[in-house]
């Protein structure tokens, strides 16, 4: 099972991003990945959030033999012609080793779409077929065919000049819990990315995802993603969950326990047949060397 990290883009600074990823690649994990979000969900634009793609480009060039992606972008924040033209350049970039994250949005997102003007569908059904028909025109385009067009994305001729130097262009993820998620993952993309479940939920959900691309005959990766607050021992872990409750995240999905539970935790997910795990390294900044420590990743 590969590991990504999380690139801290909500920092706002990119001198750190690129310390981070530079010392991840160091350490021997195996990608980093960018959130998309104008500003943080749940707070202001106000905010700092460094944008994914760019940051993503400037991180290839510095790090050109980790694989990088977006974990995962939204359908409606870039026209999808604009998203095929970029997939297409930064994976070209990167060498092959780029991982387009598609994902539909919630209604966190309005607060976004709002601040910086782009549409935000009212219903979840809406936003699905959105995100549907924007893999289909995306990838038609990436594989070098025109896309014909539907309600929610206009038809696209194309071509894409340069054309991906990769046959068909990177690999598609789709990011989502539920069922239209898995569902949408299992017709149309290469890998399917769970946030925040549990070990018991994401081998469920892995289950039926080979169920379900296997009855079309498809191949699609699980992939596990989340927050992991990891501490050298029992009684840091609880300082660490202390000081997160002080500043006001308290969010239900995260991971936490010490980095022998979390190598643990890891061992299962990949028993689960998860590809990748991607996370955030939550806490102090030393929080990647300890992990890696504990999963013997660094390189000679």
């Amino acid at each position: 099972m590969n590991l990504g990290l999380v690139l801290p883009l909500y920092s706002g600074d990119p001198a750190r991003v690129m310390a981070f990823a530079e010392r991840a690649t160091a350490l021997g994990f195996d990608g980093l990945f960018a959130f998309d979000h104008f500003f943080p969900p749940g707070t202001s634009a106000e905010r700092a959030s460094l944008e994914a793609f760019t940051t993503l480009s400037a991180v290839t060039v510095a790090c050109p033999n980790m694989t990088i992606g977006t974990f995962v972008a939204r359908a409606g924040v870039r026209a999808p012609g604009m998203l095929a033209k970029m997939a297409g350049q930064i994976d070209d970039m990167s060498g092959g080793n780029f991982i387009l994250g598609l994902g539909a949005g919630d209604e966190q997102s309005r607060a976004e779409a709002e601040t910086f003007g782009f549409e935000h569908l009212e219903t979840q059904t809406e936003r699905y077929e959105l995100l549907a028909d924007t893999v289909r025109g995306v990838r038609a385009l990436l594989d070098g065919r025109a896309w014909v067009g539907s309600d929610l994305v206009p038809a696209m001729e194309g071509p894409l000049a340069p054309a991906p130097r990769r046959s068909g262009g990177p690999p598609v993820w789709i990011g989502g819990k539920g069922d239209a998620a898995l569902r949408l993952a299992a017709d149309l993309a290469d890998g399917w990315n769970g946030w925040g479940i549990d070990e018991e939920t994401f081998a469920a959900r892995a289950a039926e995802l080979t169920a379900l691309s296997g009855a079309s005959g498809r191949t699609v990766e699980p992939n596990w993603g989340g927050i992991a607050l990891v501490g050298e021992d029992a009684a840091s872990v609880e300082t660490l969950l202390v000081r997160r409750r002080e500043v006001g995240l308290t969010e239900s999905t995260v991971w936490s326990g010490t980095a022998a539970e979390f190598r643990m935790f890891l061992e299962r997910l990949a028993a689960a047949g998860a590809s990748w795990a991607i996370f955030v390294p939550a806490g102090p900044a030393d929080r990647m060397d300890l992990i890696a420590d504990a999963l013997d990743r660094v390189r000679p």
